[in-house]
């Protein structure tokens, strides 16, 4: 009856499961609050300054521009707007899904103080001489034009000010003395006279004042349509801002551009975890059924929190849930090898559970650790979408360890507590022949694929393999260097997308109609329908809208344009050395405390070689090098570390067993035993979030490409590094003095470690 209850149990979890995610998961999705890349919109750095010499920019300041810019953004109807502070002197503003980009950035940007003025550019009224909210959009009496109608608290005084302005005359001027000129955000050294005969000038109008005007009804009138008349009355009721603010940072992502984006990446994701699930089940059989189950379950947890958490998801946001999958398989992988080896000693199945699971804990709490302290640190010092990336990857990482830790080992003890798996080992892919006598007590050297491997004996091949690496890598960026992105070197960028294939004279003869000749023109994509655009100089925002619809009208192609200033450049050269010296840093101390000095030392000295490794690829590719690719190559030294920890892990239990090691050739002896030991794992880890990662690389979206390529290529030199370099690197330190001083190891309550 037990047996046929646990069963039971087990099918039940799974319906509840089932059913719950079948339900709600669809619900959960819709609500999930898009980034820019993935809807379209804009995000926008600004640089606050007072408007009042004497004012300083202090919170209270912000807070109330922030309150400001909410109201207006509020009357664009713009529910996901995120609008916060950041330094003591910057506004982040993101706005997704926004339809008319150039109304939402005037909107914004203008400072929305008005003031009536003469011709001599004298003040005679401002925004406080009107009824607060009284603006309205109106018609002409007259002309029946669209305009603008405002309420003064006090007739008396539009009466006083008109009738200064009715008589007077200058013929030695090309206009007339008696003009009312209305002025939206007026700023020193503005001159009335300089604008006059503009096009486009500054002044709102300049209505002519013919009598004295006791009213306290004030007209706007000029070139409007109902919608700017409507606007500027917006703009007026939402209250004029009392800071200057500079843009130093925007990107502007078409919505065809998003859309398309989405479509690619969430694509790409599906067909990249739905390989991993066959991967698991035919690689582990039974227990990999079960890891299949609980990564369902994974990816509707994260999902359901990051809603709950209101998230915005982006680009790297996916990304980091898909590469969370190979994590949480690589938990689920370190199990069953290890209750595969339990196994193959002659333990009974519930035996083999038993220790395998006690076994592997250590190695994933402290691989995981590592990881979130990569992801904790690119969450203070990135980017938006960098923050993005890192706040997935970290509730990922939680998440994952706790559905493959509990909720997998749950499932699976339903099972083997039940004993129907008692006499089944070949259900976690282990043949008979395999399995040893309990009582045989003859130690048998690992195998990886039925072969004995003595990977410590080629040491000094891989040593100088590492060397070569390293020495080329340093040729490459001495004579080729790097390729940064503008987030780096400043600037501006432009990125089409087209459903025809484009053409680089065409887009440079486009470019030059509008006075934008661009530095380079790159074409990409399949079949060239793609192109990147690179400036040294930030474009202004006012040409940007006009860059989209050119683009748009001529091409057919969407664009996503990026612009950088100097200042925020500089800022994130230092934040990125910042994050990658700070994560290394931790990690030394995470694993000297965990191991010892001598293992943290090695481990960096394995991640600095893979980031490295990572930086001469794209120094030899001259891929363009951006904020995102600081990303992948900390996410890289997290992941990296973690596969080094498992290895580090299996020797310090092989070191514990053998409590003494008097001579190199026994202690090189334990370190090929636990590379052999943990090579299964670090194999199917990589190739499982390699999987994820081709994916994205080939089927996401382009704007991913070059984070893909950096995962890729570190993925690879993170392995190697793990099984051929750090272990075996602190083998020769560690046994250099081997005979003089033996290696000792001590179990303690809180440090353990070999010692000397």
């Amino acid at each position: 009856m037990k047996t046929r209850g646990r069963i039971v149990a087990f099918f039940l979890i799974v319906l509840v499961f089932a059913g719950t995610v079948g339900s709600t998961v669809t619900g959960i999705a819709k609500d999930i609050n898009l980034g820019l890349d993935l809807q379209g919109g804009f995000e926008i750095l600004y640089e606050v300054e007072p408007v009042e010499e004497d004012e300083e920019t202090d919170r209270e300041l912000l807070e109330t521009t922030v309150r400001i810019l909410n109201e207006r953004v509020n009357r664009l109807g713009i529910s996901e707007a995120n609008i916060d502070i950041e330094g003591e002197d910057r506004i982040r503003v993101q706005l997704a899904g926004v339809e008319n980009q150039e109304e939402a950035r005037e909107l914004l940007s203008t400072s929305a103080r008005l003031s009536l003025r003469n011709v001599d550019d004298e003040k005679l009224l401002d925004g406080s001489d009107f009824v607060e909210g009284g603006a309205q959009q109106d018609f002409s009496q007259q002309t029946n034009q669209p305009i603008v109608t405002l309420q003064l608290k006090d007739a008396s005084q539009f009466g006083q000010i008109t009738n200064r302005i009715k008589d007077k005359k200058n013929p030695e001027t090309p206009y007339p003395d008696n003009l009312l000129v209305i002025w939206m955000d007026y700023q020193e050294g503005d001159s009335f006279a300089e604008e006059y005969e503009k096009e486009d000038s500054k002044y709102v109008s300049a209505p002519t004042v013919k009598e004295t005007l006791n009213t306290a009804n004030v007209q706007i009138d000029g070139d409007f349509t109902v919608d700017s008349a409507q606007r500027l009355a917006d703009i007026i009721n939402a209250g004029s801002l009392p800071v200057n603010m500079t843009e130093l940072y925007s990107n502007t992502v078409g919505a065809h551009f998003g859309e398309q984006a989405l479509d690619k990446t969430v694509f790409a994701g599906m067909v990249g975890i739905g390989i991993i699930f066959l991967f698991m089940m035919a690689v582990y059989r039974f227990p990999g059924v079960m890891a299949v189950i609980n990564l369902s379950i994974y990816i509707y947890l994260v999902l359901l929190v990051f809603d709950l958490m209101n998230g915005v998801l982006t680009l790297q946001g996916i990304a980091a849930l898909i590469l969370g999958v190979g994590m949480a398989v690589d938990a689920n992988v370190i199990t069953f090898e290890r209750i595969k080896e339990e196994l193959r000693q002659g333990k009974s199945v519930q035996a083999a559970f038993k220790a395998g699971s006690k076994n592997s804990l250590r190695a994933i709490v402290d691989a995981n650790i590592t990881t979130i302290l990569a992801a904790a640190v690119l969450f203070i010092f990135g980017t938006s979408s960098v923050k993005g990336f890192a706040t997935m990857l970290i509730l990922s990482i939680v998440v994952s360890f706790l559905t493959a830790v509990y909720g997998t080992r749950l499932l699976m003890g339903l099972w083997v507590k039940s004993k129907f798996l008692k006499n089944r080992p070949g259900w976690f892919g282990i043949k008979q022949k395999d399995i040893k006598d309990i009582a045989d007590s003859t130690e048998y050297e690992p195998r990886v694929f039925n072969k004995e491997l003595h990977v410590v004996q080629h040491r000094k091949k891989f040593f100088l393999a590492s060397a070569i690496m390293v020495i080329l890598g340093a040729v490459s960026l001495g004579i080729f260097q790097m390729n940064p992105g503008i987030d780096f070197t400043s600037g501006s960028r432009i990125q089409l997308s087209a459903e025809d294939t484009l053409n680089t004279e065409e887009i440079e003869s486009g470019l030059e109609e509008m006075d934008l000749q661009a530095q380079s023109v790159v074409l990409t994509g399949d079949n060239n329908k793609g192109a990147i655009l690179r400036y040294d100089r930030v474009i202004d925002e006012d040409r940007i809208s006009e860059i989209q619809t050119y683009f748009g009208e001529n091409f057919n192609a969407d664009t996503s344009v990026s612009v950088v200033s100097p200042i925020v450049g500089e800022e994130l050269v230092k934040n990125a050395l910042y994050a990658v010296g700070i994560a290394s840093i931790g990690m030394i101390i995470y694993v000297t405390i965990r191991f010892e000095l001598f293992f943290g030392i090695t481990a960096i000295i394995a991640l600095i070689h893979d980031a490295f490794f990572i930086l001469t690829i794209f120094s030899l590719t001259q891929i363009e090098f951006d904020v995102t690719i600081v990303a992948a190559i900390l996410t890289i030294i997290g992941y990296s570390i973690n596969d080094t920890i498992v290895t580090f892990d299996r020797i310090r239990e092989n070191l514990r067993k053998k409590k003494r090691v008097k001579s190199f050739k026994e202690l090189a002896k334990i370190v090929n035993r636990s590379l052999v030991q943990t090579m299964t794992r670090s194999i199917n880890t990589t190739v499982t979030t390699m999987i994820a990662v081709l994916a994205f690389l080939f089927l996401g979206a382009q704007s991913i490409a070059g984070f893909a390529i950096a995962l890729a290529v570190g993925l690879l030199a993170g392995t190697y590094s793990s099984l051929f370099l750090a272990s075996q690197l602190w083998l020769v330190w560690r046994g250099k003095n081997i005979q003089e001083k033996p290696v000792i190891f001590a179990k303690k309550k809180r440090t353990e470690g070999p010692q000397v």
